[in-house]
């Protein structure tokens, strides 16, 4: 792993503080484990925003996906 500095707000470090002391971890693994599922949130929106510009290149068009509807099974 590499060594890494950061500026953060003491408030922020508080509430990591407390936070790592509850989860019974460190900061460098919080902060490890934040940074993955921010990255993850970016790539979702990243796939998102590219589905969306498909929509609007292509929209969907009216009994597009219907021949799939009969194949749906619905459980009560």
């Amino acid at each position: 792993m590499r060594t890494v500095q950061m500026t953060l707000d003491p408030e922020l470090v508080a509430a990591v503080d407390k936070a790592v002391r509850r989860l019974g971890t460190s900061r460098s693994a919080f902060a490890r484990e934040a940074l993955r599922a921010a990255l993850r949130r970016l790539q979702e929106r990243s796939q998102e925003e590219k589905h969306r510009e498909g929509y609007r290149r292509r929209p969907v068009k009216r009994g597009e996906f219907s021949d799939w509807e009969k194949e749906q099974a619905w459980v009560d």
